[in-house]
């Protein structure tokens, strides 16, 4: 089948033959959420999750999705051990496509994201999926299939099946997305069902194991520990990202002059803007010192418009600050925008400082500090 490496899913397809427990995970963006269908349970990730309960009923299965509208593979590679790896899932559906412009920085953002599910404890098996603008035709497919080529990942093309046959005739667009992006019911049930068609033409080829106990989990080879690429191919790309941690009042304690840590608690990974600052007033500050090559703001962008803006001075070069504008210019809610600041820059310690500019801020949106993304 191609040139994937099926082993690791053929490995899940047999522990499920045997009556084992095992999760079922998405990781990506709003379409793997759920946006636009009128129930969860018509979601293609729901539905690719009910194909593994009704086609194994011996088997008892776990449902994990870490989906998040609007994000990317470079938040995503930041958050994918709190929202999905922590769960120890033993097969990952991974979709940035839509969200991920075509460019070298979302390769090796994406390929962080592969290379951290594949390095995980649990090794999960992964699949790649490519969604797509079907308005436009737009998508990230092609740098995200150069990177799950490179590390034998199969992959599942909704240009080349589902939006193909749209262009066909077979179905308007109106049919299968309200918006010309995200599938309403019917469009979910068509992408399900090539992710369900390929693993069952892979559970062809895998034969029922009698014996299959609670140590073939670890197939041929025993787990490695997060993070070690011993068991991969070289890099495509320079691989800053695998690693990368996102900051929040959690992890790291800056030095406030004026913005405030929030003190809501978050439930949930949905509850986006919770666990970071505030700034309200002209002059609030706030102070990191972070050691990395990669640095990353993510803070709202709001349809909660006036909003107030900030700016970012890193390591005291105020000669070229970076404005960060909490004004969203699109209307389908708040964004978790990351605004890169340093990308392969010296390893070191770095001083970055945030400051609420002095605008007419009465009456405006705060300004909302989400995280620090280091790498």
């Amino acid at each position: 089948m191609e040139n994937y490496d099926l082993e690791r899913i053929k490995s899940v397809i047999q522990r499920a033959q045997s009556g084992q427990e095992l999760t079922i995970a998405f990781l990506g963006g709003s379409i793997t959420q759920g946006s636009l269908a009128t129930v969860h349970e018509n979601t293609y990730a729901y539905r690719v999750y009910k194909w593994w309960c009704d086609t194994f009923p011996q088997a008892k299965f776990n449902y994990v999705n870490g989906g998040i509208g609007g994000t990317d593979s470079y938040y995503g590679v930041s958050r994918a051990v709190t929202d999905v790896l922590m769960y120890q899932p033993d097969f990952v559906v991974v979709d940035f496509s839509v969200n991920d412009t075509r460019n070298e920085m979302c390769r090796e953002t994406y390929e962080g994201v592969i290379r951290k599910l594949l390095g995980w404890a649990s090794r999960p098996a992964v699949m790649v999926l490519n969604n797509i603008y079907y308005d436009s035709g737009v998508t990230a497919e092609e740098i995200h299939s150069s990177v799950a080529d490179h590390y034998g990942v199969p992959h599942v093309s909704i240009r080349k099946t589902v939006y193909s046959r749209m262009k066909a005739g077979e179905y308007t667009q109106d049919e299968i997305t309200p918006d010309g992006l995200h599938p309403n019911d019917k469009g979910h049930g068509l992408v399900a069902d090539e992710i369900t068609k390929l693993l069952a033409k892979i559970s062809e080829e895998v034969k029922p194991a009698e014996t299959v106990g609670c140590c073939a989990h670890n197939h041929e080879m025993d787990p490695v520990e997060p993070g070690n690429s011993l068991m991969f191919p070289p890099p495509l790309t320079a691989n800053a990202y695998e690693n990368a941690k996102r900051l929040t009042i959690r992890e790291v304690s800056p030095k406030l002059s004026g913005f405030r840590a929030d003190t809501n608690e978050k439930m949930g990974h949905l509850d986006h803007f919770k666990n970071g600052w505030t700034g309200v007033h002209a002059g609030d500050r706030i102070t990191f010192e972070l050691e990395g090559s990669c640095i990353g703001i993510q803070y709202r962008k709001t349809i909660s418009r006036p909003a107030v803006r900030a700016q970012a001075v890193l390591d005291g070069d105020v000669e070229h600050p970076v404005l960060l504008d909490g004004n969203f210019d699109q209307d389908w809610g708040d964004c978790l925008f990351i605004q890169p600041i340093l990308h392969h820059g010296e390893k070191k310690k770095h001083t970055l400082e945030i400051t609420v500019l002095d605008d007419d801020c009465v009456g405006t949106t705060p300004f909302y500090l989400m995280s620090i993304i280091v790498a």
